[in-house]
């Protein structure tokens, strides 16, 4: 006990060296210390500007990953015949209103009608003495193959592109339903392509020549005349 020290009546007096009065107050000191050190940096500590403008980029990042998905491209199909479109698609002001609702092609004589893309075969028949074959497409639209002189699909059958769909004389009528809308192929029918390549000429068999590919073209360079061209 330091000398001098008023110590009150009935309290609790226990000898205590002057060295451990000190150590007493140190560890209370350093106990308090610590305590309002781990205070502030659990309550009061404002959060790092840098870790709060990565976090939000990351949000960002992640949200547009998430929402933005890439557009499907356009599809380019094969012509359904080798002729020329004589009459364009023209769209009917109403739904019983005049127009023309696919592409007339002139044509040669019992030529070849292809499927302008692979589906499966929904509807074959007449309708007002006019023969069609309808297909269906994996995405669900339908093509519609009309003014045939005959046919050699059925109804269920699977046609590949390029598969024969039936035959036509002199006019031929292509159509495109999306849903119950018609809508017009033509933005979507490719020139057909060809690969030039040599021939032998000393009698030696020449090789097979690659499938034609269609190729689409945009509307100030797209054509109405649908043959075979070599590029």
């Amino acid at each position: 006990m330091l000398l001098g020290a008023t110590v009150p009546i009935g309290a609790d007096v226990r000898p205590t060296s002057a060295l451990g009065l000190a150590e007493a107050s140190r560890r209370v000191l350093m106990s308090s210390s610590a305590r309002s050190t781990r205070h502030r940096r659990l309550v009061g500590a404002a959060p790092d500007p840098l870790f709060a403008v990565v976090l939000v980029l990351v949000l960002v990042l992640f949200l547009g990953l998430v929402a933005v998905r890439p557009a499907a491209a356009a599809p380019c199909w094969f012509p359904p015949v080798a002729g020329t479109i004589e009459d364009p698609y023209r769209e009917p002001p109403c739904r019983w209103c005049a127009g023309n609702r696919g592409l007339d092609y002139r044509v040669g004589r019992d030529v070849v009608v292809r499927a302008a893309a692979s589906g499966r075969v929904v509807f074959v028949g007449t309708v007002v003495d006019v023969r069609y074959v309808v297909i269906r497409l994996a995405g669900g639209w339908r093509h519609t193959y009309g003014r045939l002189t005959s046919t050699a699909v059925e109804v269920g059958d699977v046609v590949l592109a390029r598969g024969t769909v039936g035959r036509a004389s002199h006019t031929f009528f292509f159509g495109l339903r999306i849903g119950d809308d018609y809508a017009d192929p033509a933005p979507y029918i490719g020139v057909l392509r060809g690969r030039p390549r040599l021939i032998p000429i000393d009698g030696t068999p020449a090789r097979p020549a690659p499938p034609a590919r269609p190729m689409c073209l945009p509307p100030s360079r797209r054509v109405t005349d649908h043959q075979l061209r070599y590029v």
